[in-house]
């Protein structure tokens, strides 16, 4: 995939950093949303193995995605700032990687609407969905480095 290659201004800084500090905000409220359920169940959330996708022991999926939570604020952080340098070679492997994810996120997705007796994996929605998120975080850090001029290849 090939993107028209310009210097980020400002604005699409401020662009593509406010879109990753969304999709990293979509995520906490996930983390959130299943650390209450872990520790104070409320009846208006889904239940806490609603947000399991996985056999992951919740500590260590929680601490997994505390870290993840970090690279992307992180990210956004220092692509709003300018800190973040735009590297195609980087771009590249972000795009590959974040296609492979998003198209498997979807499949996914798609399995367990499609298919009658799909495994448990393949209906957990909360989780299908946020690889989504996930994968759209990957794609757009992709495309900021990718549409960039003077790139560090």
């Amino acid at each position: 995939m090939h993107f028209p290659e310009t210097r980020p201004d400002r604005s699409d800084l401020v662009r593509y950093s406010n879109l990753l500090y969304l999709l990293a905000s979509l995520f906490l409220v996930r983390v959130v949303g299943q650390a209450v359920q872990y520790w104070f169940p409320l009846a208006a959330l889904p239940a806490f193995g609603d947000f399991q996708g996985s056999s992951l022991p919740y500590a260590l999926l929680l601490s997994i995605q505390l870290l993840m939570l970090a690279f992307m604020y992180r990210a956004a952080w220092r692509l709003g700032s300018g800190k973040l340098r735009p590297n195609s070679r980087v771009g590249r492997w972000l795009m590959a990687l974040g296609t492979i994810y998003m198209a498997g996120s979807l499949l996914r997705i798609m399995i367990g609407l499609t298919v009658t007796d799909a495994m448990a994996w393949f209906t957990s929605w909360i989780p299908a969905m946020f690889h989504v998120v996930l994968a759209a975080f990957i794609l757009t850090l992709a495309i900021f480095h990718l549409r960039a001029k003077d790139n560090c290849a």
